[in-house]
């Protein structure tokens, strides 16, 4: 199905939908009582996580990361700038490269795949899209616009808005390659299974868990096939979520917290280092981890029911499906916003500079 969703959006097919149309009626009735008990709670506006990290590394030239997505790309759910997926990815990078990193968040809360072009052309044609201390390339370069490295989260509304998954995976593709076509490394974080949000029954459950993960697994592929890696983020509101939902939830009971943002981020850290060539990289697969060499499209199906899991394009029509080992969760993230130094105040400090290198040094 997967393979069908990602070839309807080459050949411009519109016909594959996220659900049957049994299942349609089903889900628009569960839907209703899902309303009644997920947010219930009232999610905080997701705050700015954008500027500097890594300070203490220098002010050098930075790695620029941008992220890209909806609610869970630009944290919300979380009230400090620290405690957001884009911060704490920043954090990490900054740790293992030992670098700075400039972050610019573009992710939109409510958004779908198909705002993803704006989002792109936000990061890469803005005015000052990355402000901050230090030397580099001057506002007006096109170097000065193009990010290193960025992270797009998507795919959640896709399926709770019915959007069409040749659609949604049509949407990602052209933002994949657009990004790449810049000179921008492209790790996607693949829509997570919202069939583990804990206020949903059955057969809601099931049909959202299905929808989930066929999106899930055509996002893959099309990713892959314009040169991007995947991280599964299917048990983002998985396993660990479901034993501690009381941590892992926000207070909507919807968004992660804190600590879910802490675990999905864990997840991505070590594909976007791998992905600048600050990750050890082997070809020996590892058979107790079940690494191996597929077709993509039977490593995105495999991929999509396990969190975790990185897919790597190999040469076409193979792809390398990793699980890169995460040992511990991430430390408490920092509390204060990331400093920015200015020319009047040049020895600004970031002050989650010693956490983002415990970050490093865990990851």
């Amino acid at each position: 199905m997967a393979r069908r969703i990602a070839a309807g959006a080459a050949y411009g097919g519109g016909s594959i939908g996220l659900l049957g149309a049994a299942g349609v009626g089903v889900v628009l009735a569960e839907v209703q009582l899902a309303k009644r008990s997920v947010g219930g709670g009232t999610a905080p506006v997701p705050p700015s996580g954008d500027g500097w990290y890594g300070l203490a590394f220098g002010h050098t030239e930075p790695l620029r990361m941008g992220m890209l997505g909806d609610s869970t790309a630009a944290g919300q759910g979380v009230r400090r700038a620290g405690q957001t997926p884009g911060a704490l990815l920043a954090s990490g990078l900054a740790a293992v490269a030992e670098r700075p990193v400039d972050l610019r968040n573009v992710a939109l809360p409510g958004a779908r795949s198909d705002d993803l072009e704006r989002q792109v052309s936000q990061l890469l044609t803005e005015p000052g899209a990355w402000p901050g201390p230090g030397p580099g390339p001057g506002p007006g370069s096109a170097s000065h616009r193009v990010p290193d490295v960025c992270v797009i989260m998507i795919g959640a509304n896709d399926v709770t808005h019915r959007m069409p998954a040749t659609e949604s995976v049509r949407c990602l593709a052209a933002a994949v390659r657009r990004l790449r076509t810049a000179g921008a490394e492209v790790v996607v974080g693949t829509c997570p299974d919202l069939g583990t949000i804990e206020p949903v029954y059955q057969p809601l459950r099931w049909l959202a868990r299905r929808a989930s993960r066929q999106l899930a697994a055509a996002q893959t592929i099309v990713a892959v096939e314009q040169g991007g890696r995947t991280v599964s983020l299917g048990d983002l509101l998985g396993p660990e979520f479901a034993a501690n939902p009381r941590e892992l939830f926000g207070p909507d009971n919807y968004h992660p917290s804190a600590e879910g943002y802490a675990t999905a981020a864990m997840a991505v850290l070590p594909t976007l280092c791998a992905v600048l060539g600050l990750w050890p990289e082997t070809d020996h697969l590892d058979a107790a981890r079940d690494e191996d060499m597929l077709p993509v499209a039977k490593a995105a199906s495999a991929a999509a029911s396990r969190a975790g899991t990185e897919v790597t394009g190999v040469r076409a029509p193979w792809a390398l499906l990793k699980h890169r080992r995460r040992r511990h969760p991430l430390p408490s993230p920092a509390e204060a916003t990331p400093a920015e130094a200015t020319p009047e105040d040049p020895g600004t400090e970031d002050p989650s500079a010693a956490e983002a290198h415990e970050v490093g040094r865990e990851a």
